[in-house]
């Protein structure tokens, strides 16, 4: 594949050298038969000098460029070497003209070399200077196309990178604690310990599964975080209560996966968890001013240092940002004296 890509390449420069000389080469010949009388052998010989010189005195100006790495240096820096090499390559490309002509031309001329050489250098510079800007800022401007390419799936790869690393986390102490209420459960009421295994498996799969998804139905986070408190409900018993405020039309859209989940799972462990009495969780869903409005509302307190948000939060505000940019907003403040709110506002589309 990368060879043909080479060749594909190198055919498409020697068509353009080919081409474009042939184009000269064409013009002089249309000039001869229009203004002149007839064509002569010096006048083709002429043509033929210019197109073969043309050539190769470029290509090895080409060969000079990318040797000494001219293309991945700045334009300012090349300005100034950019006209030195239409000069040097112009007396290169006079040199081979002005021998050609001296080994062929019939009839001699009174004009010394130096005067025929800077004449000849101003006449074909009016060549190889386009020629070396086409072929210099064509190169230039491929490069920063390519490095823009680079730039912007290396981007995508650390956010990728970045959202798979936030998803993919659950609480070990979770996990932990879920456990122990199992097994506390398997003799006391199997019919619940079997019932609370399914419901923690369904937390591990949707876990591993939002790796590989960028949103998921409400609904399907909702479930999952039904289980979530389910299973908590195993360890706090009574102190843990929970209601519901749903719309309907909620259910259908689109959320980041597992955010809810964190954020429940913040309340329970902020909140709830440091109560002797426990408490209220609710979860509310509605749209607002054409956004979706989620919260998380849990008995307790504000407790983490100013500047320190924890995993949970910060987690919550990373996702939004990669994934929303400024169209989301995560809020987290003190209700009242015993209510701590946690609010997601997502675009509505």
């Amino acid at each position: 594949m990368w060879r043909m890509r080479i060749f594909n390449r190198i055919s498409n420069y020697w068509l353009c050298q080919i081409g474009g000389w042939g184009l000269v080469g064409f013009s002089m010949l249309f000039y001869a038969v229009v203004f002149r009388d007839k064509l002569t052998p010096p006048i083709v010989q002429r043509i033929v000098v210019y197109m073969v010189g043309g050539i190769i005195s470029t290509h090895l100006l080409r060969l000079f460029i990318k040797k000494a790495g001219w293309l991945q240096l700045p334009v300012e820096r090349m300005l100034g070497w950019l006209l030195l090499a239409v000069v040097a390559t112009s007396a290169f490309f006079s040199i081979i003209v002005i021998g050609s002509f001296e080994l062929f031309a019939q009839k001699e001329t009174s004009i010394d070399f130096y005067s025929r050489l800077l004449a000849s250098i101003l006449n074909t510079g009016i060549l190889i200077a386009p020629w070396v800007m086409i072929y210099y800022f064509y190169h230039y401007i491929e490069t920063n196309r390519r490095q823009q390419l680079d730039t912007l799936k290396l981007g995508s790869l650390v956010k990728e990178l970045e959202l798979k690393t936030i998803k993919s986390h659950i609480n070990p102490h979770f996990i932990f604690n879920a456990l122990n209420s199992i097994r506390a459960l398997i003799d006391e009421n199997p019919i619940r310990a079997r019932d609370a295994i399914t419901e923690l498996s369904n937390i591990l799969r949707n876990s591993m599964q939002a790796e590989k998804l960028e949103v998921v139905p409400f609904e399907k986070e909702l479930s999952i975080v039904k289980d979530y408190l389910a299973l908590e409900h195993i360890r706090f018993e009574d102190r843990l209560r929970v209601e519901y405020e749903i719309e309907e039309d909620s259910l259908d859209h689109q959320v980041p996966p597992m955010m809810l989940q964190t954020l429940v799972e913040n309340a329970i462990k902020h909140g709830i968890s440091r109560d002797v009495k426990g408490g209220l969780v609710r979860i509310i869903s509605k749209y607002t001013d054409n956004l979706l409005e989620l919260v998380v509302e849990n008995t307790g307190s504000l407790s983490l240092p100013a500047g320190d948000d924890g995993f949970g939060i910060s987690s919550t505000r990373n996702r939004l940002q990669l994934m929303f940019g400024g169209k989301a907003c995560f809020e987290l403040l003190q209700l009242n004296s015993n209510t701590v709110q946690a609010k997601v506002k997502l675009p509505a589309h």
